[in-house]
């Protein structure tokens, strides 16, 4: 299975760096195209075994997959560049693009289609990562969810979920980053030390997030554990709704749909 990468961006290059640290693929089974040399260049250095290319159409020509991770607003010019084939599967990384819209952008718009919306943590193989599917079988659906499994957590999801979805995984994990950005702040404010008060927050945030993964529970039962009558947690967690937490949170999340 060959995978060719179009753009080698923030979110190219971390997919590329999460499919060579995987099992499924292997690093000689990966192109990655990119305008610039800089970024093909340190993505080299890291996986020598990774191809790279400046040619689009080059890195397209032999792969069973293309994934497609370059802005919206050059989606059009560089597909129809690519001229793919049916037998090849497109995976497009651009927000905003529906499926109908890549339909007229191919010369092949019964080719098996994939969008996929994953978040910045797919550099760290933390991904939660949505998946819409059009013109695909089993067989390929299952083998996109394990490919991204091994980057994080991926879901099926319809194309019409995508505006709700994303506005969850990937504006929602800038908003956790704000959560840890402002305690982290807090820390600061009562004496301790910024890089300390930082991995403090950061860590419990993923125990947290590891406390609903792993087990089979809910927030309010997790919150309750440590929730004591006339302790120091509820005083918090009152505040925090005096304030507006919930609702700003609904707020933010609508906002970005």
């Amino acid at each position: 299975m060959k995978i060719a990468i179009i753009g080698a961006g923030n979110m190219g290059g971390s997919i590329a760096r999460g499919l060579a640290k995987g099992s499924l693929i292997a690093d000689s089974d990966i192109i990655v195209s990119n305008p610039s040399a800089g970024k093909l260049e340190k993505l080299k250095e890291e996986f020598p075994g990774i191809s790279t290319t400046q040619n689009n159409a080059e890195a397209a020509a032999g792969a069973d997959i293309v994934i497609l991770a370059v802005k919206p607003w050059f989606m059009e010019p560089v597909m129809r560049e690519l001229k793919l084939k049916s037998r090849q599967t497109l995976v497009s990384v651009a927000a905003g693009i529906s499926f109908e819209e890549l339909a007229h952008f191919v010369i092949a718009p019964e080719m098996p289609m994939f969008r996929l919306i994953p978040n910045t943590a797919i550099s760290e193989l933390e991904s939660m990562t949505l998946i819409a599917a059009r013109n695909t079988n089993d067989e390929q659906n299952q083998f996109m969810l394990r490919l991204f499994n091994e980057m994080g957590m991926s879901m099926l999801i319809p194309e019409e979920k995508i505006a709700a979805t994303t506005a969850l995984t990937s504006c929602g994990i800038a908003y956790v980053l704000k959560y840890i950005q402002a305690a982290m702040q807090a820390g600061i404010e009562m004496g301790i030390r910024p890089k300390d008060a930082m991995e403090m927050v950061a860590q419990s945030v993923k125990g947290a997030a590891a406390l609903i993964l792993n087990n089979d529970t809910h927030p309010s039962v997790e919150i309750d554990k440590v929730t004591t009558p006339g302790g120091i947690t509820i005083k918090g967690i009152n505040e925090l709704e005096h304030n507006g937490f919930t609702s700003a949170v609904i707020k933010a999340m609508k906002a970005s749909k």
